[in-house]
């Protein structure tokens, strides 16, 4: 018969490891995985070849880039007074509500999971500069 100081140690470890599996799962995100996604739900918008846009911006070399900064590319005129630098947080924040990070942006769609942006990041910064 467990003793309830042992019940109480089971209920503590049970909580840690959900807390950490969806963080040890996010870490699993391939750049195979984020091609699909990314070619499912932005695809259709933006491109990963340099200099070829879309309705949005090609995002090839997106890490480290100022947002709003690819040459003929059309923007709002929130996301081009934005001063945000896209990296894993911004991207991250802004996949899973554009409108939110930067108010009047033209991007609607986000991408509510945590798990898909995850893997859409890690395809991104695997591609080439």
């Amino acid at each position: 018969m467990m003793t309830l100081m042992h019940r109480s140690r089971a209920l503590q470890i049970a909580g840690l490891l959900l807390v950490l599996l969806p963080a040890h799962s996010l870490a699993q995100q391939s750049p195979a995985d984020g091609e699909r996604i990314f070619r499912t739900q932005c695809g259709a918008c933006h491109s990963v070849e340099a200099g070829q846009n879309r309705i949005g911006p090609h995002l090839a070399g997106i890490m480290g880039r100022k947002a709003g900064g690819v040459e003929g590319a059309r923007y709002s005129p929130a996301l081009k007074a934005s001063t945000i630098i896209w990296n894993e947080e911004t991207l991250a924040a802004f996949l899973a509500n554009p409108r939110e990070v930067i108010p009047g942006t033209t991007m609607t769609i986000g991408v509510r999971s945590e798990e898909q942006r995850a893997a859409i990041i890690a395809y991104l910064k695997s591609l080439p500069e």
